[in-house]
């Protein structure tokens, strides 16, 4: 037990519904222009959360977004009938965003126009705080003593009307978000880790929208079955296919055909309708809808000329997976080996993950092609050009450098 988390109260006190009752949903130019006002006028920090229909709906976006704050209590609003949140971003553009596993919700409140300034994660402070678990439902009752309702997380958010415990339970997941930020705020100020938090606060607003991936069929799960390039390309087709289907039909690609399904075509190679079908993957209601396809699909890898084909497999940027480096370059193993224990020995002593300390991709790469001479200077400069907090860089640069230095004085490298 981290010393965070024996501040857990003794009784639990199940929060079963808002202070001020289920609010109405806004969905109308009038209800937002109010709820506009109201936050306008509202004091201090803004909880914001936001519920998405992943695995149901194609993409990412916001269905629902809950906000309270001090004065203002809280707000339902329907993002699908109110698709421009930029004046309600204006309104609150000086205070303090607080979210909970803000990357999550982020790139689906810029889609509607909210872009925080200021931002607290909660959940990353209670990673940076050495909190075991840090899920939203688990920190409250933990830091709060009070118990979420967590039932419909991974509920359809894109059903209308939304049901009403659906709602109370949206509300909830904001009802006590700033205490939990102020509790956490404190335990960061006397750990001497707020800097820190706001370092990586800072630093997760700025970062950039990701950029499209290279060849993201090669992402279906259970892939590195596929051992031959033409059922690559079955794999290629058929993930194309799906994705066209689902982005038209705004359904979740898992919905219209999961991937097993793809793999096994891809295995199997069918040559008609009927062996495609005795596929059991490809047994569910929307597969059989779109089987046509699918066995169009599958005809074209067949019948793709060589030069058509896929690679097996993409050159990857940056090193390989460490698994392979005894083989490749024993002496990066070494480096890797001697890393990683100083990073984790630095992560027990703050308490916290070591993939929070620092990013276990800069590791990776700091010790696949280290500096040319190794310093404290070169391995901080080396970090830093690989995405490392500044304050990341002063606690794991000079071990770094001094456990890289050790290896090559001894004439392991």
């Amino acid at each position: 037990m981290t010393e965070s988390s024996e501040s857990t109260t003794e009784a639990v006190v199940p929060l079963l519904e808002p202070r001020e009752g289920i609010p109405p949903v806004v969905t109308s130019r009038q209800g937002l222009e109010a709820t506009v006002e109201a936050f306008a006028k509202g004091d201090g920090p803004v909880a914001v959360d936001a519920e998405r229909a992943s695995g149901y709906r194609y993409g990412g976006r916001a269905y629902l977004v809950q906000l309270r704050r001090a004065g203002a209590g809280s707000a339902l609003i329907d993002p699908i009938a109110c698709p421009d949140l930029s004046e309600l971003d204006a309104a609150v553009a000086d205070a303090e965003i607080v979210l909970h596993a803000a990357s999550q919700d982020l790139p689906c409140l810029a889609e509607v126009g909210f872009r925080p300034r200021r931002m607290f994660d909660t959940e990353l402070a209670g990673r940076l705080l050495g909190y075991e678990r840090v899920g939203l439902g688990t920190m409250v009752e933990t830091v709060l003593g009070l118990r979420l309702e967590k039932g419909h997380s991974a509920a359809d958010w894109s059903t209308r009307p939304l049901p009403e415990d659906w709602l109370r339970y949206a509300a909830l997941d904001v009802e006590v978000l700033v205490e939990l930020r102020d509790v956490l705020h404190d335990e960061l100020v006397a750990s001497g880790k707020l800097a820190w938090a706001q370092e990586e606060f800072a630093a997760i607003l700025a970062m950039p929208p990701a950029p499209p991936r290279s060849d993201p069929w090669r992402r279906t799960s259970g892939i590195h079955k596929v051992r031959n390039v033409r059922a690559l390309a079955i794999v290629r087709e058929l993930w194309t296919m799906r994705d066209q289907i689902a982005r038209e039909g705004d359904i979740a690609p898992g919905r219209v055909l999961p991937d097993a399904a793809i793999i096994t075509a891809a295995l199997e190679m069918p040559r008609t309708k009927k062996a495609l079908t005795d596929i059991t993957a490809f047994t569910g209601r929307s597969a059989r809808r779109h089987m046509g396809a699918w066995l169009d699909a599958v005809h074209r890898a067949r019948t793709l000329a060589d030069s058509e084909l896929p690679a097996p497999s993409t050159p990857g940027e940056g090193p390989p997976p460490a698994n392979r480096w005894p083989d490749r370059d024993p002496a990066a193993a070494k480096r890797l080996a001697a890393a990683r224990a100083v990073v984790a020995a630095l992560a027990d002593e703050h308490r916290m993950p070591t993939e929070n300390l620092l990013q276990p991709e800069a590791v990776r790469r700091l010790t696949w092609e280290p500096p040319t001479q190794i310093s404290d200077e070169t391995v901080a400069e080396r970090l830093r050009s690989l995405g490392a907090r500044e304050w990341q860089i002063g606690l794991a640069a000079h071990p770094l450098a001094k456990a890289l230095d050790r290896l090559e004085t001894k004439g392991i490298l």
